[in-house]
């Protein structure tokens, strides 16, 4: 636990195309530092700015000491500048503040709390607690916050209320272990960071904080695209570690979407002259290939433990093996009840639950393995 006086909070602040604005953040930051009984350290990126920022960050820098200034030669996004500004942080604690001035550093004040005394190993700071009077919002920005938030809940088995707030406060030995396995380029760090906090068990607090918030007119950079890029996140980062019957669902989605590739695939064969044959086996391939690039792409994690070679082998043969045994189970089916000797749909049908339940089963624990822990 770190002394509630004498430790250093490190604020990541990831800049593209603020030069109207990062100075009065910059001052606001200064302002909430003076006379504390702990040190703060700013830690600005610019993302290739090409408005005029830079300049204005190094005069800045060359008057405060405190303050670290670094440069990306292109434009990555915001997650590649915090990525960058984890790396020169050296503070006992390390936190997030955005180029403008729509959150109040002040409130890393009640934030800092839950860590200063043990309690938490990551903080986030929502905009939603607040029951005092606030800024109205923009209705469809709040909707899809809340959407994506809810969503990242039902996935990672949080109960947090804003996920896609700036505000985040983390320890920073929790932050520079995290920071490595980090991939998201722009705002898709938002679910990524939060999945990974999740996976990493890291014990986590919401405090209220207030929210002043721009238009689009005065330089606001997220839009509808982001959203559904988040979403993808929330998948990809989340889906791999999310509670059974989340999984379940996600993989019978994959399940449906694999039928109906299929048998659109046996159709278009057919009606081109394949003849019967050949259509099965083309189309079985093209589904199970489908199958496989959804389940990599937002349900497993590839090459967890195996390989891309090794992996493949594996899903290849758990894909023979259930062939065999939907075979083994409808023909059984049907020559040991007389109802199914009748009704062979019936028959298929069992087998196809049958399939669903194992198919599911070799994916988790055989084709896609969480990777052991050393």
């Amino acid at each position: 636990m770190v002394k509630s006086t004498n430790y250093k909070l490190s604020l990541v602040v990831p800049c593209y195309n603020e030069a109207q604005t990062i100075e009065a953040c910059i001052d606001r930051i200064l302002g909430f530092a003076h006379g504390r009984d702990f040190s703060v350290e700013i830690v600005v990126v610019d993302d290739a700015s090409t408005d005029g920022g830079w300049p204005i960050l190094q005069k800045i820098a060359e008057k405060h000491p405190e303050i670290k200034v670094f440069k990306h030669e292109k434009n990555r996004g915001k997650g590649a500048a915090l990525r960058t500004g984890f790396v020169y942080a050296t503070g006992d604690f390390v936190g997030i503040q955005d180029a403008d001035t729509e959150y109040n550093p002040e409130d890393y004040l009640l934030m800092l709390e839950p860590v200063l005394d043990g309690r938490a190993d990551v903080v986030y700071g929502s905009r939603y607690l607040r029951p005092e009077t606030r800024s109205v919002l923009y209705f469809w920005h709040t909707q899809m916050n809340k959407f994506l938030t809810a969503v990242s809940n039902a996935f990672t088995d949080l109960d947090i209320t804003d996920m896609e707030t700036c505000y985040k406060l983390f320890r920073r030995e929790v932050i520079q272990e995290i920071a490595p396995l980090l991939k998201e380029e722009r705002f898709g760090f938002e679910p990524e960071i939060t999945a990974r906090v999740a996976e990493a068990k890291c014990r986590v607090y919401e405090c209220a904080i207030s929210y002043n918030p721009r238009t689009y007119e005065e330089g606001k950079k997220i839009g509808w695209v982001d959203g559904l890029r988040a979403l993808y996140c929330v998948f990809h980062y989340s889906a791999h570690n999310a509670p059974l019957p989340v999984m379940v669902l996600i993989y019978l989605f994959i399940g449906a979407a694999s039928l109906v590739v299929n048998n659109v695939c046996f159709v278009v064969a057919t009606q081109l002259g394949m003849s019967l044959n050949p259509a099965i086996i083309t189309a079985l391939i093209t589904a199970a290939s489908f199958n496989y690039i959804l389940c990599i792409t937002i349900l497993f994690r590839h090459k967890a433990r195996w390989s891309a070679g090794a992996e493949i082998f594996w899903y290849a043969l758990s894909v023979a093996f259930m062939g065999i045994l939907d075979y083994v189970v409808t023909h059984a089916l049907i020559r040991l009840i007389p109802f199914f000797n009748a009704h062979w749909s019936g028959a298929k049908l069992i087998a196809s639950g049958i399939g669903f339940v194992c198919n599911f089963a070799l994916r988790k624990w055989l084709v896609f393995p969480s990777k052991r822990k050393k």
